[in-house]
């Protein structure tokens, strides 16, 4: 890619978003609009799923989302970038060997879940009280 088109598009990144990965399940807020008559609102709604794919790069960055909703597969694809989008948080990280997960499409109940990661932070040493 051209190094000005490159540097146009990181200008234009948001930098409030955590890094997602496959198999994270995530919550986006996105903004939606409703018209009430003249009257416009606007109100925050969260969709929680699990990240089944990750494409493109930079500015044209967008995250395929799938979620089971009374029993039925919805998947929704946000682009990262977007102004429509509020806010994301990673409620908890998936451990995957694929970065396409879009076998969980043909799987139901206990054979779509995906292991859990456990994220520990580094403690700092704990002095000998003992010496």
């Amino acid at each position: 890619m051209n190094r000005v088109i490159e540097k146009l598009e990181e200008s234009q990144l948001r930098k409030d978003l955590p890094a997602l990965r496959p198999g994270d399940t995530v919550r986006v807020h996105v903004r939606l609009k409703e018209s009430e008559g003249e009257k416009e609102k606007e109100r925050i709604q969260p969709y929680e799923g699990v990240v089944i794919a990750l494409r493109g790069r930079l500015a044209s960055r967008s995250v395929t989302i799938r979620r089971v909703s009374f029993g039925i597969g919805v998947e929704r694809i946000f682009p990262i970038n977007s102004p429509s989008i509020q806010s994301i948080e990673v409620v908890r990280s998936g451990k995957v060997r694929r970065a396409k997960l879009y076998y969980l499409r043909g799987r139901k109940g206990k054979a779509a879940r995906i292991k859990r990661v456990e994220h520990v932070e580094a403690a700092a040493p704990v002095a000998n009280s003992a010496e």
